[in-house]
């Protein structure tokens, strides 16, 4: 059992590292693929993602609702789960609510990041819990240029909160640059 956190840019290679940890894990992998598909484009990274996946790993198609992952006939085949990844994973939350980023106030804020650290920990609780293997990828959102719009602001921000959380409570922490990984924990 290990928690493990890949990070990296955009195309970094850091998806492809995090399925070789999977392959290299000699385990059967269950993949959690955090996205939704809302436009041609996503479709097209979802397809491209599947493809350089094995076929034979299975797919939960999930973002939220991890405490009931226990409860899914799956969940209990699996040893090596690999979460792909984070950042989809808090944009989709913050979409499902119901709120205005260029208005709303700095306690809705902290609510909605609340929901999302609530979500990460009952993540990380049900695969210790239950002595599985959690390998995630998340993008490094704090090297880049600082957003000139309120809701890009709050997400980088929210983001690099989770990354601080996820790599403080992981076993392991990979950084990929250039498709080269470095070890950091």
């Amino acid at each position: 059992m290990a928690v493990i956190l890949v990070v990296g840019g955009a195309r970094s290679g850091k998806s492809s590292f995090a399925e070789k940890l999977c392959r290299d894990s000699g385990e059967s992998v269950c993949y959690i693929a955090t996205s939704k598909i809302t436009d041609d484009d996503m479709a097209d990274r979802v397809a491209k993602h599947r493809a350089q996946r094995p076929a034979a790993w299975h797919t939960i198609e999930r973002y939220d609702d991890f405490q009931s992952l226990v409860n899914v006939d799956v969940f209990k085949n699996y040893n090596v789960f690999l979460l792909d990844c984070i950042t989809i994973m808090i944009t989709n939350i913050m979409f499902d609510q119901s709120v205005d980023y260029d208005t709303c106030s700095a306690q809705t804020l902290d609510v909605i990041e609340s929901t999302i650290f609530s979500e990460i920990k009952n993540l990380l609780d049900v695969m210790i819990k239950n002595n599985k293997t959690l390998i995630m990828v998340s993008n490094e959102v704090g090297m880049g240029i600082v957003p000139s719009y309120r809701l890009g602001s709050i997400f980088r921000d929210i983001s690099g909160r989770v990354n601080q959380f996820l790599a403080g409570e992981a076993d392991e922490v990979y950084n990929i640059i250039c498709g080269l990984p470095q070890k950091l924990k």
